[in-house]
């Protein structure tokens, strides 16, 4: 099919006519889908359901170091399951603090603590002028809703296919000394799906910034998280900060909230040595340990890491359809009109919809309108405000796959209605 851009204006009105009479009749279809997060389905939750009968007709519950896991203590985390969040990222068990059941809580706490007591002797950022992050964008929005709550000042800097423009990054932090940190989702990038190439991670390791409480914020959400059994790999970010003599400046983030029970599952951090001690320090007067039953019910579920992997078979079993048929009815309806491109990742939880310039927000309130819910346009950015309103971030996880194809039709009508009507203007 001919191109919208290369139609002159009387073929672009008579498309825009017909777009406006599908679009009316889509409306009547009486549509309620949320596409809006990032959601395990409830036939993923099901698949781990026999956890929760692991402790039920148990009288052990001593950890393999003779800890009572219904007591209190172990501040940073029974061994077997700093042992398990380990392995899941690469590190070493004595690395990792297991916390709660959530990475964002954590991630907001590394951030409060930076800005009331701040890191390793440094000036707490709550006296400094001005505190900045990197923010690669697309990106996460609850990663930038910590920095909009305490005020910090985001600095864009754009994805590439193989991670953040690094030639931007190391110019950025090794001149302004504001800047603190800098907000990374290495495999799988929410919501682009990118994934860092070796070269990317090895010069985030060899960052020289000026200031000397800069740290890279981690966010390893999807490190399992394959749609295929050719899933991408990673450098692992420590062991290289390590060899460039750097290992204080990282945190790592990982959980297994998209593995066991998106609400109940465990959170955890990797980190220096001393970075960890640092922040045990702070710990101890928030807690007296987390739950310890928790963290053994998953080891004795999983038993380690190769249990995990099979386990997230199950989990791609679910959702690889899921993706697909997205990818299907968008390469159907749009390929051939030059107004939108899409990611088409590996793994991870969503796929990054970029249309014209102008357009996003009206195709998002578009499909609203007609009863599919998308993130809001902007989302993908810090303050939710895309300079180019271009990005849609899909999330194609929560819906079945009847609704799925229902959702991406609807979005793909509304691309078209949206971006014919941008063309005339």
């Amino acid at each position: 099919m001919k191109k919208y851009i290369d139609m002159n204006k009387e073929e672009l009105q008579a498309v825009y006519k017909a777009l406006e009479a599908e679009y009316e009749d889509a409306k009547k279809l009486g549509l309620k889908l949320d596409m809006s997060r990032g959601k395990p389905a409830s036939d993923q939750l099901d698949i781990c359901t026999d956890m929760l009968s692991v402790l039920a007709n148990e009288t052990n519950f001593v950890g393999e170091d003779g800890v009572d896991c219904r007591n209190y203590g172990v501040l940073d985390g029974i061994v077997e399951a700093r042992r398990l969040m380990a392995d899941m990222v690469g590190v070493d068990k004595d690395e990792i603090i297991v916390y709660g059941n959530s990475s964002l809580n954590i991630m907001y706490d590394t951030v409060a603590r930076s800005y009331h007591h701040g890191v390793l002797g440094s000036t707490p950022w709550i006296k400094l002028d001005k505190v900045k992050f990197i923010c690669v964008v697309p990106g996460y929005d609850r990663h930038f809703g910590i920095l909009e709550y305490f005020g910090i000042e985001p600095v864009l800097v754009p994805i590439l296919k193989d991670g953040p423009d690094m030639d931007m990054v190391e110019k950025l932090v090794s001149e302004d000394e504001s800047i603190k940190g800098i907000w990374c989702v290495p495999k799988y990038s929410n919501p682009t799906g990118n994934s860092y190439s070796d070269e990317v991670v090895k010069r985030f390791a060899a960052l020289k910034p000026k200031a000397k409480d800069f740290r890279i914020y981690w966010d390893n959400a999807y490190a399992l998280h394959h749609l295929y059994d050719n899933g991408d790999e990673i450098l692992e970010i420590l062991s290289e900060c390590k060899k460039a003599g750097n290992e204080d400046m990282v945190y790592e983030f990982m959980s297994t909230s998209k593995i066991s029970f998106s609400g109940a599952g465990l959170a955890a951090m990797a980190t220096s040595k001393a970075n960890k001690a640092e922040i045990l320090g702070q710990l101890k007067f928030q807690t007296i340990g987390h739950d310890k039953l928790n963290q053994l019910m998953h080891v004795r579920y999983f038993k380690n890491i190769a249990g995990v992997k099979e386990h997230m078979k199950k989990h791609a079993a679910l959702i690889r359809p899921k993706f697909e048929i997205v990818d299907e009815v968008l390469n159907s309806e749009l390929a051939e009109l030059g107004i939108a491109s899409w990611t088409k990742p590996n793994g991870g939880y969503f796929i990054s919809f970029d249309v014209l310039g102008g357009c996003a927000k009206e195709i998002v309130g578009k499909c609203k309108e007609a009863g599919v819910v998308l993130t809001s346009a902007g989302a993908t950015y810090p303050n939710g405000k895309d300079p180019e309103d271009k990005n849609i971030r899909i999330a194609p996880s929560f819906p079945t796959v009847d609704e799925l194809k229902k959702a991406a039709e609807l979005l793909a009508l509304c691309t078209k209605l949206v971006c014919v009507k941008k063309l005339l203007a």
